[in-house]
């Protein structure tokens, strides 16, 4: 949308009936999924592939995405330092708030002790419970996991959608590549599946307290309480003040991608408005480039809600066992946290996996401990991946100003009007 469209639409904004809306419609089908499960627990149970099935239609269209927008962000800079200099300061940006994530996660725990008078034996815990947690954080070990980075073949990335491996193949072949097409047919597709959204979050969540019962909503409550509060801490404050310093109000960006994060509430992962995201962010005024670079790498370096998740859970699981813990062993938590958080992507469950890998390096805390968390971490990543997407459109913002290359015009003009402009693009063709 060009600054004439923009600044028709702000001033005579179209009314459209209001069942048409995105994020309306997925308000209402998560309000019915809710419903549906508690009135219902077997048919709750029995949906549970609307909300796999759109999950799937939104990941078998991420690699492409991602391989083509990356290649394209890469070759069309013509300068490779250019390349270099914008992924160095995206990295010292994602690690710097990364680690404030952790810290802060930490500082909060300790504050707030949710674990405390738990009192839990762990010989009384069932370590099959988690055993398949286990396994897989075994097998997800720092260096089995750097190597798997590596894919066995060019296509052999993009079939299994590893994003690190779609990464790295990506990288390589923005370098080789001096020019290429934009994908918009992929963007296109993703469009019209995004269309079924609230579909798979009224399939989501019915499964979801169809399964586990409404009492999985304050079951362990003081923990979810804590998680939530100390994430919203960290959007508002921190990413607050970062958003502030770079030009923008955070709760007005926050209404701008509402769509967005309703869809991520519903369905548990932020992987399913990544090609959304990226649009939206180039119709925010971020550079295309930088879109294409720091938006697909953001999703696995830059996790900024499963950071929080992963040192706030372990000192609870360490309070709740009666483990203590120096200072000495926290900081290594959090250096320990720094690595296994990597390539944690916006999936259902990959914050329980990286949290167990974080645990069986850490073997103060009994592994088995992890059952206690079982029954909540639905809820838990829900707010892990809605701080994620959110840290990871800052982060967008930030690095395209911090190259010169930000339309302070067009962010300024979207702030003005956020909720307007974004479900303008909304209605925009695929």
């Amino acid at each position: 949308m060009d600054d004439t469209a923009r600044m028709a639409v702000a001033a005579t904004p179209a009314r459209r009936p209001w069942y048409t809306v995105l994020y309306i419609q997925v308000l209402i089908a998560i309000g019915f999924g809710v419903a549906i499960g508690y009135f219902d627990p077997k048919l709750g149970v029995a949906l549970k592939p609307l909300g796999d099935g759109f999950i799937a239609l939104i990941r078998m269209m991420i690699a492409p995405v991602i391989f083509c927008t990356i290649v394209h962000g890469i070759a069309s800079m013509g300068d490779l330092k250019k390349v270099g200099r914008v992924g160095l300061k995206t990295l010292v940006y994602f690690e710097t708030v990364s680690t404030l994530a952790l810290a802060i996660g930490l500082l909060v725990g300790n504050l707030m002790e949710p674990g405390k008078g738990f009192n839990i034996d762990p010989a009384t815990l069932d370590p099959n419970a988690v055993a398949s947690y286990v396994t897989r954080a075994k097998e997800e070990g720092i260096v089995s996991h750097l190597l798997a980075i590596i894919p066995d073949s060019f296509f052999g990335a993009l079939a299994r959608g590893d994003l690190l491996q779609v990464l790295l193949v990506s990288i390589l072949s923005g370098f080789a590549i001096s020019l290429m097409g934009e994908a918009k047919v992929f963007f296109g597709i993703i469009r019209i599946v995004v269309r079924v959204a609230p579909i798979g979050a009224f399939g989501a969540m019915a499964f979801t307290i169809g399964a586990q019962g409404i009492g999985a909503l304050v079951k362990l409550g003081e923990l979810i309480l804590t998680f939530y509060f100390t994430a919203a801490l960290f959007v508002l404050v921190v990413l607050g003040t970062i958003a502030y310093l770079a030009g923008f109000s955070i709760l007005r960006f926050i209404a701008y991608i509402k769509d967005e994060l309703l869809i991520v509430l519903g369905t548990s992962s932020s992987e399913t408005v990544l090609p959304h995201m990226m649009q939206k962010m180039e119709h925010l005024g971020a550079s295309k480039s930088v879109v294409g670079l720091v938006i697909p790498t953001g999703y696995s370096f830059n996790l900024d809600g499963t950071n929080i998740y992963m040192t706030l859970a372990t000192l609870f699981l360490a309070q709740a066992t009666n483990t203590p813990l120096t200072l000495g062993q926290q900081l290594g938590i959090l250096a320990i946290a720094m690595i296994t958080s990597k390539g944690a992507s916006g999936v259902t469950g990959a914050g329980f996996v990286t949290l167990a890998a974080t645990l069986a390096i850490v073997p103060d805390i009994p592994i088995q401990a992890l059952a206690l968390l079982l029954g909540i971490d639905k809820f838990m990543s829900e707010v892990r991946a809605l701080t994620n997407l959110i840290g990871n459109g800052v982060a967008t913002v930030v690095i395209s100003r911090w190259e010169g290359e930000l339309d302070a015009d067009a962010l300024h003009e979207t702030m003005a009007h956020p909720v307007t402009l974004g479900e303008e693009f909304e209605r925009q063709p695929a």
